[in-house]
């Protein structure tokens, strides 16, 4: 009871013209959610963040929020995490995206080297998007098989393969060549940067993560892991934001 009245007093504080317009999340801290439980398995702490993020995007649905990003698998834990507990991952993964497609609330859009992607995960993540893109909702990235510097090479490898397509020259590229040219070819381009990009667990590092993006963003580091992540946790982050003077690089 208590903790509703200070949510619906943190809400009554929001200011809905300071919103963010997209806020991106790592959601970190499900493995070490599992290990705090006697007998629980990895996969029980990667269930119940999944189980979390359905409960995080009502939130931000509630107070109009109309892009959001959620960090769910980088291109470093394809490669370090043990095969059982991957294996589980990626099939939690999966149902979730299927989830919200069956839901048709959200525009999902997959950000990630998907060349990395097993075939049948990445089948049914494109099923998802493919089901939601004609919806007129808010958007979701889910960012699957995802590194920062991968993103960057792979933008600069398309923008390369685009103009030799195009018959340009090296020496015109070069001239060519500027931020805004970059940003179309991210996986997200197209989209807002992150204003508001919030990592639970309590680690205050980006580990990657919208490395491009992220370079105005302002930065809200959370304690409590993302199972746990509560929705008062979410509305601190969000009053944080709108009491900071965004400098943009000043």
């Amino acid at each position: 009871m208590i903790y509703r009245v200070y949510e619906r007093n943190l809400e009554r504080q929001l200011k809905p013209a300071d919103l963010p317009k997209h806020v991106a999340v790592m959601l970190d801290g499900n493995r070490r959610w599992a290990e705090r439980r006697p007998g629980a398995k990895a996969s029980h702490g990667h269930a119940a963040g999944a189980n979390k993020i359905f409960e995080f995007l009502g939130w931000c649905d509630e107070i109009g929020i109309s892009l959001v990003t959620l960090y769910m698998l980088s291109t470093e834990n394809l490669v370090k995490r043990n095969s059982t507990e991957l294996s589980d991952l990626l099939k939690i993964i999966a149902s979730v995206a299927t989830e919200m497609a069956k839901r048709k609330r959200w525009v999902i859009r997959i950000v990630g080297d998907r060349e990395s992607l097993p075939k049948d995960l990445l089948a049914e993540l494109e099923a998802a998007e493919a089901a939601t893109v004609n919806l007129d909702k808010p958007e979701v990235n889910l960012a699957v098989g995802y590194g920062g510097r991968k993103e960057i090479a792979d933008a600069m490898r398309s923008i390369l393969k685009q103009h030799a397509n195009d018959g340009t020259s090296v020496d015109e590229l070069a001239e060519l060549l500027s931020p805004e040219l970059i940003t179309q070819h991210l996986y997200t381009g197209g989209q807002p940067d992150p204003d508001l990009i919030i990592r639970t667990s309590g680690e205050q590092r980006l580990s990657g993560f919208l490395l491009w993006q992220s370079s105005n963003s302002e930065l809200y580091f959370e304690e409590a892991l993302w199972p746990d992540f509560r929705k008062v946790d979410f509305l601190r982050a969000i009053r944080s934001f709108e009491t900071r003077h965004r400098r943009y690089g000043a």
